[in-house]
């Protein structure tokens, strides 16, 4: 008998007792989940109505991450895992996804103020969206089992999950991160740092995008606390591409490999 399919569930309007409002979750379950109690990895997405389905993603432009990860799955190139997509909240989400209150330039390049409840948000994360995730569905809660992905703001304030909260998250995978936040805020934040969290991350940058060359000055400060390229930290300049979710989604596949491969039943351990 096949395994089941691979299946997509909505938790609507999920409710945030910290934030005081209200987001969907979406939860991937990769092919053959529920069969036994294999316990399975976690790999958490900001913007995550961006992440599976064109009909809820920015400009109709889905990651389709759950298409990919299938076809990985099945070719015996990644470690299943579950994957779960955290809504923005659309108004608010430049709010908590900036690590700092600072003005910005909105879409329509009126200027704007972020109140940088970030650290809110992350707390949200931890405290409400995991326990939620590995109360209901068979996870392995180690660090070194659960990673944050984000691209642009949400590649950003993953990046701080990386500093506030490496005892949660093992591994983070920041696309195209908005280093230019704050006069480049982050930079200065892991620049700060006293000990290297053991967290492995995953950074890069389109080189179609303004001001792309910044990614170098956090490589360098990353590698000046202690990240080493090619093992904790992998590093990528995409020849011509563009801050996009099209640009993104073309990428995850690669982000998805170097977060979950494949490893021996044998060593698996929760």
């Amino acid at each position: 008998m096949p395994p089941p399919p691979a299946e997509l569930r909505l938790h609507a309007r999920f409710y945030s007792r910290g934030l005081r409002n209200h987001r969907d979750l979406v939860v991937w379950l990769p092919p053959g989940y529920g069969r036994t109690r294999r316990r399975y990895p976690v790999v958490y997405f900001q913007d995550g109505q961006n992440i599976f389905d064109p009909a809820t993603a920015f400009l109709g432009q889905a990651w389709q991450a759950g298409d990919r990860a299938a076809e990985l799955i099945r070719r015996r190139r990644l470690e299943a895992a579950i994957m779960v997509g955290v809504y923005n909240t659309g108004f608010d989400r430049m709010n908590e996804y900036a690590p700092t209150p600072a003005a910005f330039a909105g879409w329509n390049g009126e200027a704007s103020q972020s109140t940088g409840d970030a650290r809110r948000y992350a707390r949200f994360f931890v405290n409400e969206v995991k326990p939620f995730i590995d109360a209901n569905y068979l996870t392995r809660p180690a660090a070194r089992h659960n990673s944050v992905v984000g691209s642009s703001m949400g590649g950003l304030v993953s990046l701080y999950f990386a500093l506030w909260y490496p005892q949660v998250f093992g591994q983070v995978a920041a696309l195209s991160p908005s280093v230019w936040w704050d006069d480049r805020t982050v930079i200065r934040a892991f620049a700060r740092l006293r000990r290297k969290p053991a967290v492995r991350l995953w950074l890069d940058m389109g080189t179609a995008e303004p001001g792309w060359e910044v990614i170098r000055e956090l490589r360098d400060s990353l590698v000046a606390r202690g990240w080493k390229a090619g093992r904790d930290l992998h590093y990528h300049e995409v020849p011509d591409a563009a801050h996009t979710e099209a640009a993104w989604g073309a990428r995850i596949g690669e982000v998805l490999r170097w977060l979950l491969p494949r490893e021996s039943p044998r060593r698996r351990r929760s």
